[in-house]
């Protein structure tokens, strides 16, 4: 359990055309982040049923590691559908197993020996699993490395969920659309996408704030620095997953050591890739995942 890597939030299975596929973002960032060399685990809750045994069975054939206490409510599916470039819109079942992750004796030993934590909004809209993550993000060490991937589902925020996850957060992922909404939300709809980002980086006194545009690029704003990525031009399978590379990877490499421009360049890198595969889970290339724990 020590200096472990945490992805605390959303367990389920995206329902796609293809076929179904193990995700929801934690784990998608956990199982990449694994994947760079580090002791990485996703924390959400199961069911007690069927699809709940799958999950865990997935988990194992993926080799990654979890905490994922059985709840009396039903294992969590999204339907997700494909527009003609593969970027897919979400229908997220609603009152299921990681709307009720417990805050377990086992869930807070993970806390207290965790490096670095990735959390997201949408886990947020019950209070059971809000208040469950905030326990956890309290139980950390002082050194813990706290990542807000805020992740902007239907209708499943608000303002205070946000605010909240800002203050308790070191680094901010956003994209360009969720940076919009944020925007009209706290009241600075006038400014540029830069300043916005520069402001929020300021405001809430964050050591980087990542910004991923799709096919636009990506930026990452430290105190003083910006680092600019092209998106690499691939053929794109879908796009479910890609953010939570990027993360994941994003992290690795933080947590290397690696400087911020290299770590971005390897995050843009890894997440084109899963773009060229089908599902949120893929194995990476060697050459990618090398650069990490070749630094290391």
């Amino acid at each position: 359990m020590d200096n472990i890597i945490v992805g605390l939030g959303e367990a389920l299975w995206d329902c796609l055309p293809e076929g179904r596929k193990l995700g929801g973002a934690p784990a998608n960032f956990a199982f990449h982040a694994a994947q760079f060399g580090f002791n990485a685990c996703a924390v959400s809750a199961v069911g007690n049923d069927a699809l709940g045994d799958e999950t865990l069975k997935a988990f194992d054939a993926k080799g990654l590691n979890y905490i994922m206490p059985r709840v009396d409510y039903p294992t969590g599916t999204v339907s997700v559908e494909l527009d003609a470039e593969g970027v897919p819109t979400y229908d997220i079942k609603q009152q299921v197993a990681w709307d009720n992750i417990p805050f377990t004796p086992e869930i807070e030993e993970a806390a207290r020996h965790c490096q670095a934590v990735c959390f997201g909004s949408l886990a947020q809209r019950s209070p059971v699993s809000h208040h469950t993550i905030a326990r956890f993000l309290d139980a950390t060490p002082s050194t813990c490395l706290k990542i807000f991937d805020i992740n902007l589902r239907q209708r499943f925020y608000s303002k205070e969920v946000i605010k909240e996850g800002l203050k308790r957060c070191d680094i901010l992922k956003i994209n360009d659309e969720e940076l919009v909404t944020i925007g009209r939300m706290f009241g600075y709809p006038g400014l540029d996408m830069e300043n916005k980002c520069w402001l929020i980086l300021g405001k809430y006194n964050l050591k980087m704030l990542v910004l991923t545009c799709g096919t636009n690029g990506s930026y990452v704003f430290t105190a003083g620095q910006l680092s600019i990525q092209e998106t690499p031009k691939v053929a794109v399978a879908d796009t479910v997953g890609a953010g939570d590379s990027f993360t994941g990877a994003f992290a690795a490499a933080t947590l290397s050591g690696m400087p911020v421009n290299q770590a971005h360049e390897l995050a843009v890198k890894v997440s084109a890739y899963v773009c060229t595969q089908n599902g949120a889970m893929p194995a990476l290339p060697r050459e990618l995942t090398e650069q990490v724990k070749c630094h290391k």
